[in-house]
């Protein structure tokens, strides 16, 4: 190191002669060819400016006393930003580790949480669900059963970030461990009670919506535990009323119970599920109304189900400026037949 910064030493102040007695800015760009050197071999401010100092030293020993009490100055304020910027380096480091680290978990969080949409004879299902941040709290699961039924689980975490990421693969891999015959709303959400009771943090919580739709009998069954109330659309009165369902939360009492409602669903009827991502956007400082979100639907009702929760989704991402401020999912069921 040593060797490389005297020969730099001799360079500089070869370099500084020419260019102070000709001005002429080819060695300005020779100066940026050392400049490069002192990058590679990890030279500090300080170092460079004390270099500086000596060559003016050696070039012009009469320069006046308050030009060389100017420079002490600048070399001292060099030192410090030298320290400040040795810091800030490895705080960028670490970030980028972390930023990486996190883009590898999003990545397993999205092989790890995949599901498909059904394609289900007379139904015609729309989903969306999109991550404010790199990691979705949201998470939604169809499960297709061989009776013919589908099951819908929709669930929200209060805690974003990785530990919701693990709480939700958490709650996909317990439902695919549960028994067919075990799989009705009531039971599910009662299990996963359970499941989450022991195995989460006290401070983390996890809303849920499941329902199961039966082709057969145009029946939803479904429960809730704390979930955004969605809403039913009934196509014969052309309205629009909130899904009644009411539950504690998972993981706050391991004995809770949960009742479980039905609905019947005719030709054109809608179910519509969602996260409180949806209700909740806000435009500047004015918290949407959740009749905003049902006009937005009733103004694309004439779309398919997924270009519907598309447009919707458009609707309110221009509405906020492009930043969701939380974790959006949607999902629509439309009886098409």
């Amino acid at each position: 190191m040593g060797n490389v910064i005297d020969l730099d030493a001799k360079n500089y102040k070869s370099l500084l002669k020419n260019y102070i007695e000709t001005q002429d800015e080819k060695f300005l760009y020779r100066a940026e060819q050392i400049s490069k050197s002192f990058l590679k071999n990890n030279i500090l401010p300080e170092e460079i400016v004390n270099l500086h100092m000596q060559a003016l030293d050696e070039l012009y020993p009469s320069l006046s006393g308050e030009f060389q009490r100017s420079m002490n100055f600048l070399l001292e304020t060099m030192i410090s930003y030298g320290l400040a910027h040795q810091e800030f380096q490895t705080l960028r480091e670490e970030q980028l580790a972390l930023k990486s680290q996190i883009a590898v978990a999003a990545s397993m969080q999205d092989t790890l949480l995949a599901t498909s949409k059904p394609n289900i004879e007379g139904l015609d299902i729309g989903v969306i669900s999109v991550p404010a941040n790199q990691m979705n709290g949201d998470y939604h699961h169809f499960i297709e059963s061989n009776d013919g039924s589908i099951g819908i689980a929709l669930a929200d975490v209060i805690g974003k970030g990785v530990p919701a990421a693990l709480c939700m693969s958490m709650i996909k891999y317990s439902m695919d461990s549960f028994p067919e015959n075990a799989m009705q709303p009531k039971s599910i959400l009662e299990n996963l009670n359970r499941v989450v009771e022991r195995n989460v943090d006290p401070s983390m919580f996890i809303t849920m919506f499941y329902a199961q739709y039966q082709p057969k009998d145009n029946k939803l069954h479904y429960a809730s535990a704390g979930h955004e109330p969605g809403f039913y659309y009934n196509a014969k009165r052309d309205k629009f009323e909130e899904i009644e369902a009411k539950g504690l939360v998972l993981g706050v009492s391991l004995d809770a119970k949960y009742h479980q409602y039905n609905l019947y669903i005719n030709k054109d009827d809608m179910i519509i599920l969602l996260t409180d991502g949806v209700t909740e956007c806000r435009q500047g400082e004015r918290f949407i109304e959740r009749e905003e979100v049902l006009n937005v639907i009733r103004d694309h009702a004439h779309l398919s189900a997924q270009e519907m929760v598309d447009r919707v989704y458009k609707y309110f991402q221009r509405l906020q400026n492009f930043q969701l401020r939380d974790d959006f999912t949607l999902i629509i069921l439309r009886k098409d037949v």
